[in-house]
């Protein structure tokens, strides 16, 4: 049976600023009403599966428990990488998993942020597969190109398998192609023998670990030694951290499907798209009559072709074209489409600069709920908390700042020094420097209140932890 494995620990700065580090592209709704991730999860109903594996980072542990209980997904393990290495160690590591519990699955590797338009397609492509997977081949989908694309990866195909029949085949893998220049592209465009690499694959457990000891012994070992010692936290799969910090990090194409002569490549036209950046996202959006893409407050006026993006305010456009415009909280971006594929080269600057706007949002996602930095300045910070229905902080205390808690709506209870005390709307509560506290919401709605914090140290590991639903004491 078919073992779901979905990878979901990539930082698509590429979307930036829409897409951080600490809240990539995967967790946001960027093609419709659910995030990436979960239409990736909706995607596999249809077909015969075991209930999937989600690999994902510490800093998106809570947000992908958080979309997988939206989904209903109660069954779903999420595996924590205490490190990126890339994809060829996050699938052995599953691959290990599945043999520890009897298991040889077909793994099918799904990455966590790609859309896929026509799923009877995708689960067309699959089924095919699984046949060539069941004969230990290893099996990629290869997107049958639309155009001559730089940003994507080829697959050169070979000869066509005997087993396959001439109205859906497949081929043995030529070779892998780095992504082209566009002369180049435009060469494996009309010669009919090139697909984009997908990033999606299916093989056996056992088949991809064997090919994986032969080529990369280094990368087997260290992850069956980081898998010997699991244990479970909360709604999550722990692994050993030192074994795994030894792991070289690598992608399943270097190495392994380069490398192996059992490659198969089944052709996949299913309206896929890895929505790596801002002009393949306008591509695949809903544009109204003047070519635009417009998301939140937006007025435009003799304007088309473009990308606008706002949540915090309006934004209005006037005689422009073939534009990205992106307003976060507490970031402007303005980019010319054709220059978007040159992010990193901004994102380098940030860097240098050692912005936290490049990694983190204003409003930030925590298991309890949310809460948005409205203001900050020297020896004060002002936040809007947002506390989900029967959630509860951490008991803590802080050696620098003093905090004090003005309820807008909802119900807290908070205990500051062992006293408890229920505020309602318009109440305010001031929790002293060194009072060891915690807030509760105990109703049925969501509790939200402003934070104004003073002291002369404001960071978030000020927090001396002695008690946590979530695991982090």
């Amino acid at each position: 049976m078919i073992y779901p494995i979905v990878i979901a620990g990539g930082s698509g700065t590429r979307l930036w600023p829409l897409s951080r580090s600490h809240y990539p592209k995967q967790f946001i709704p960027l093609c419709g009403e659910q995030s990436m991730l979960q239409q990736t999860l909706l995607r596999l109903h249809g077909l015969s599966h075991q209930p999937p594996l989600i690999i994902c980072n510490e800093d998106n542990r809570f947000i992908t428990a958080e979309q997988l209980k939206q989904l209903a997904l109660h069954n779903a393990t999420i595996l924590l990488e205490p490190v990126a290495r890339n994809t060829a160690p996050a699938v052995a590591l599953a691959a290990f998993m599945a043999q520890q519990q009897g298991d040889d699955p077909l793994l099918l590797v799904l990455p966590a942020d790609h859309l896929i338009l026509n799923v009877a397609a995708f689960h067309a492509a699959v089924e095919q597969g699984i046949a060539f997977a069941n004969h230990d081949q290893l099996v990629t989908f290869g997107v049958m190109p639309t155009h001559a694309e730089t940003a994507y990866g080829y697959i050169r195909r070979g000869d066509m398998m005997p087993e396959t029949e001439k109205a859906a085949p497949a081929y043995q893998v030529a070779a892998f192609v780095e992504k082209p220049d566009i002369q180049t592209a435009e060469r494996y465009l009309a010669s009919g023998d090139f697909y984009w690499n997908s990033g999606i694959f299916l093989f056996k457990a056992s088949r991809y670990l064997a090919q994986l000891h032969q080529y990369r012994p280094d990368i087997y070992q260290a992850c069956q030694e980081a898998v010997s010692q699991l244990r479970e936290d909360l709604d999550f799969i722990r692994i050993d951290q030192d074994a795994f910090h030894r792991c070289p990090a690598d992608s399943i194409d270097y190495a392994v499907m380069e490398k192996t002569k059992d490659a198969v490549v089944v052709p996949l036209d299913a309206g896929w798209n890895d929505v790596g950046g801002f002009a393949a996202l306008w591509q695949v959006a809903d544009k109204d009559e003047q070519n635009n893409v417009l998301r939140g407050d937006v007025f435009t006026h003799h304007s088309h072709d473009l990308y606008v993006y706002s949540d915090d305010k309006m934004v209005a456009t006037l005689g422009v074209k073939d534009l990205v415009i992106v307003n976060t909280k507490d970031t402007v971006l303005v980019a010319h489409k054709d220059h978007a594929q040159d992010m990193k080269e901004l994102l380098n600057q940030l860097t240098l600069a050692n912005r936290s706007e490049l990694h983190l949002h204003r409003e930030v996602y925590r298991p309890w709920g949310s809460y948005d930095l409205i203001d900050s300045g020297p020896r004060f910070q002002v936040k809007r908390i947002r506390v989900k229905p029967g959630a509860k902080l951490s008991v803590q205390m802080h050696h620098h700042r003093a905090e004090h808690w003005v309820i807008v709506s909802g119900t807290a209870k908070v205990t500051i020094d062992g006293k408890e005390q229920l505020l309602t709307e318009n109440q305010s509560v001031y929790i002293p420097v060194t009072a060891v506290h915690s807030l509760e919401n105990p109703g049925k709605v969501s509790l939200e209140l402003i934070e104004v914090q003073s002291g002369s140290y404001l960071g978030e590991d000020d927090i001396v932890r002695f008690e946590d639903s979530f695991g982090r004491v």
